[in-house]
């Protein structure tokens, strides 16, 4: 049985492969425009996550016609079709209900070339792994909803949910990428675990090289954590072996479900420190080496300080 991944894709011939994905949620911010800004974002996510370009898309849209402005529903178009324009994907169409709670998203249908596709399952001994956004955005959002998070923080985490991993994507295109995937819901460590279920290797993270969004880690210690870091913890804690030395709070922001996160890729040591550095230079600018593959045969994570 073949391993899913984060879109999926069909081989049309021996130079080209479409990759096909969809998402949609419900609104993570106050603004409509920048609404539809993350729910593009994060929708055009899966095709970089796999090497390629995305071409066109299509809107997906559940709206409370008889209890909200048809202004907030425009604006949420406007938000996505610019991200859209950004990326040079073109919207060609789509499909909108009558429903009881906002939703808005993508179809997204992207190229590649079926050389260059990555997947989330090729580790290899000794790789390093690379994150291009930092965590915290799940706990940022809660905070948001409780009316605990400023003005800056809001504008800031929005802007971070707002960026392409176009730029991410581009760059590590010149490195040889064993494997990739985007840190979306299932959290850093839960994504990780979809990489290593099956991989015949174990990863091992350093909590201490994670970059965390600073005010996460303050919400985090107040207890603000989403309903879904707990899910994602009770799924995926049989995988996972903390260091006592790692802070409780820490562990638990490991499993905080991101909205538009970043990319993970898998490299040999030899690439990871110039990837990096090339990533800081074209505006990824907190992307960081946190943790390696391991010739460990349990398929497990192990977190250290």
């Amino acid at each position: 049985m073949k391993r899913p991944d984060d879109a999926g894709v069909y081989k049309i011939s021996d130079e080209l492969a479409i990759i096909q994905t969809v998402d949609f949620f419900t609104p993570i911010v106050d603004d409509p425009y920048w609404f539809g800004q993350i729910a593009a974002t994060n929708a055009l996510s899966d095709v970089y996550a796999m090497g390629g370009e995305p071409k066109t898309a299509m809107n997906l849209v559940g709206f409370p016609l008889k209890t909200m402005e048809l202004s907030v529903l425009r604006r949420i178009i406007e938000g996505g079709l610019d991200k859209m324009k950004e990326a040079n994907v073109v919207l060609v169409g789509g499909h909108s209900v009558e429903d009881n709670e906002l939703k808005y998203g993508l179809s997204v249908t992207g190229f590649v070339h079926p050389d260059k596709l990555w997947s989330k399952h090729q580790l290899q001994k000794n790789d390093q792994l690379i994150l291009t956004k930092p965590v915290g955005t799940g706990i940022i959002n809660t905070a948001i909803k409780g009316g605990l998070a400023s003005g800056p923080v809001v504008d800031d985490v929005t802007q971070l949910m707002a960026q392409l991993n176009r730029q991410a994507a581009d760059v590590m295109k010149a490195y040889p990428v064993h494997a990739c995937t985007d840190i979306t819901g299932f959290g850093l460590l839960g994504h990780i675990a979809e990489m290593v279920v099956g991989s015949g290797f174990s990863i091992e993270i350093e909590s201490g090289r994670v970059p965390f969004i600073k005010e996460a880690i303050e919400y985090a210690a107040m207890g603000l954590f989403p309903a879904g870091a707990y899910k994602n913890k009770a799924f995926r804690i049989s995988m996972v072996e903390f260091s006592k030395m790692v802070d409780p709070i820490i562990c638990d922001m490991l499993f905080d479900p991101q909205t538009s996160g970043g990319l993970l890729f898998c490299v040999a040591q030899k690439y990871a420190e110039k990837a990096v550095d090339d990533l800081i230079s074209n505006s990824c600018h907190e992307s960081a080496v946190i943790g390696k593959v391991v010739n460990d045969h349990s398929e497990k994570i192990y977190v250290c300080e």
